[in-house]
């Protein structure tokens, strides 16, 4: 059914808002098309259709009810570790599955109905509304101005300094109460930021092989990666301890070491450093041989293992920490303590 098939009289009254249409001249050569004629829909004129539009509206809402029932019963029900598997993805959480479908319904349906309410039953009439000056005119900021002076030498606020700072004082304090409510939203870190698992004696341990090193598994221009002797992949807290301990060991020749330190905290030009960029923690993976330089391949920061891994280009903020090294009694390359400095980028706490 459409409008010509429907008598003048059932039509909806239509407002004159299209506004009057603008005639182009020397001053305003681009004339004013105005607003394109109003076309009725069929809910404007068939009660029946708007019944419809109606109802498939409440029955998007009524979905996304159920589905965040769905979403409740899915958080409360299905077991945390329970999975389920899902073509194409393979097997994945069964609750984390729920819980997404459900959110997602629910998120959709509400949007979907407001969608549809909108094109079918609200009204889209356009109506055009001249713009007017925002500005005020000049009586009324002398006035506001005078009003103003005339309330702040009332206050007496220049003059009652003691009412005055102890004002200040109570607004720059009260703000705190929200802040120590952040207090709750988790516990605080303590100083186990500033401390890894590597301590005087622990071996370090090659990332592939699994197996203590030497420094004859170290080759000049290699680059290896190592763990704490005693870090298990399949330990509870593995990825939690290796985001801080892991390492990335280089050997140099000594003669090429340009920082002090650095050849100090080294063994024969084997040098060990965290391996977790200074930038936002991604970590390092590419070294160039001649250069001596390793690349964060996040944001690009390279750092110059030859010269106490300082930064030479990047968004990172601060060198590598160093792990200084030996060599036990039985050959094999161990820690001479923790790193003396936290590892990672900066963090609040850090002093």
């Amino acid at each position: 059914m459409s409008s010509q098939d429907i008598p003048e009289e059932n039509l909806p009254a239509e407002q004159d808002t299209h506004g009057a249409v603008g005639v182009a001249d020397e001053k305003n050569p681009f004339a004013d098309p105005g607003l394109p004629p109003h076309e009725h829909r069929i809910q404007d004129v068939d009660e029946r259709a708007a019944k419809r539009s109606e109802r498939t509206v409440a029955l998007l809402f009524t979905v996304s009810m159920l589905a965040t029932v769905g979403f409740i019963a899915s958080y409360v029900a299905i077991p945390a570790d329970e999975s389920v598997y899902i073509w194409p993805i393979g097997h994945i959480s069964a609750m984390n599955f729920a819980l997404g479908m459900t959110l997602g319904i629910a998120l959709f349906t509400i949007g979907a109905g407001a969608v549809h309410w909108a094109r079918t039953l609200m009204s889209d009439l356009e109506i055009a509304d001249e713009r007017h000056p925002i500005e005020a005119p000049p009586e009324v900021k002398t006035k506001v101005m005078a009003d103003f002076k005339q309330g702040a030498k009332e206050s007496a606020l220049g003059r009652r300094k003691l009412i005055r700072n102890t004002m200040f004082g109570a607004l720059a304090l009260f703000p705190l109460s929200g802040v120590i409510l952040l207090r709750d939203l988790g516990p605080l870190p303590g100083d186990k930021l500033r401390h890894t698992l590597w301590s005087k004696g622990k071996l370090l341990v090659n990332m592939n092989t699994n197996e203590p090193l030497r420094p004859s598994d170290v080759a000049v221009g290699s680059l290896t990666f190592a763990k704490p002797e005693g870090l298990e992949e399949h330990d509870e807290d593995f990825q939690t301890e290796i985001a801080k301990a892991a390492l990335l060991i280089v050997r140099i020749q000594p003669e090429n070491i340009k920082d002090k330190q650095e050849l100090e905290w080294s063994h024969e030009g084997i040098v060990a450093y965290s391996k977790i960029c200074t930038h936002v923690g991604c970590p390092i993976s590419l070294y160039e041989q001649q250069t001596h330089h390793v690349l964060c391949p996040c944001h690009q920061s390279t750092f110059d293992l030859s010269d106490g891994a300082r930064v030479i280009f990047g968004p990172a903020g601060h060198a590598l920490p160093q792990l200084r090294i030996g060599v036990n009694d039985e050959g094999y390359l161990e820690a001479l303590g923790d790193f003396a400095e936290p590892v990672g980028p900066a963090f609040w706490e850090r002093g």
